[in-house]
């Protein structure tokens, strides 16, 4: 438990940028399970997820792009599927990472300056439902601590904590960000990444 304590500390201790592109990683790494999701459930976002996100990116990019955080916040909020709509395990995984990405739109608007905190906790959460899912027996905190995707999950936001905060802001630090988020080729809770 120290080690989650000890992660969303430090995840509040990021500021501005920082923040933003730490929670735009994890969401980017969340991603698999919303087109998984969609492509499963027959639920059609029309790629609103994908087009928020990668404006997300533009601004983490300092492009100078002038992008409407309160509408894109807006059409997030459509596109974030109801759970009692849908019977399969797969909605909730898709929830989180909706709630990640509308997290973000109100940490760059400056309405929720923890989005960060949020974003952390929901990745770590949406492991923690999941090896609570396809374990065969009910699992102690600890036991869930120390599965292997817990671990994973974990060590990657220990690695992005590590790496974010000596990162320049741009468009450099934004494709080396990406590259991390699908480096291992699997989302969070080990779906396939499929496309870009």
């Amino acid at each position: 438990m120290t080690s989650k304590l000890n992660t969303f500390q430090k995840v509040r201790e990021l500021n501005g940028w920082h923040a933003v592109a730490f929670a735009a990683t994890l969401t980017e790494r969340m991603k698999p399970n919303f087109q998984l999701f969609c492509e499963s459930s027959e639920f059609d976002d029309e790629g609103q997820f994908h087009k928020s996100l990668e404006s997300v990116w533009q601004w983490l990019s300092r492009t100078g792009a002038k992008i409407n955080f309160a509408l894109q916040l807006e059409k997030i909020e459509d596109v974030t599927p109801d759970s009692a709509d849908f019977d399969s395990y797969g909605v909730y995984p898709a929830i989180d990472a909706a709630i990640s990405l509308a997290a973000i739109m109100s940490l760059i608007t400056n309405d929720e300056p923890q989005g960060a905190v949020i974003v952390s906790k929901l990745s770590q959460g949406s492991v923690e439902a999941f090896v609570e899912l396809v374990s065969d027996e009910s699992l102690s905190s600890q036991e869930i601590k120390e599965h292997p995707l817990m671990q994973w999950e974990v060590a990657f936001q220990t690695e992005l904590l590590a790496q974010i905060n000596s990162m320049p802001e741009g468009a450099a630090s934004v494709k080396t960000l990406r590259e991390m988020a699908k480096s291992e080729g699997v989302s969070n809770i080990g779906i396939e990444i499929t496309s870009a």
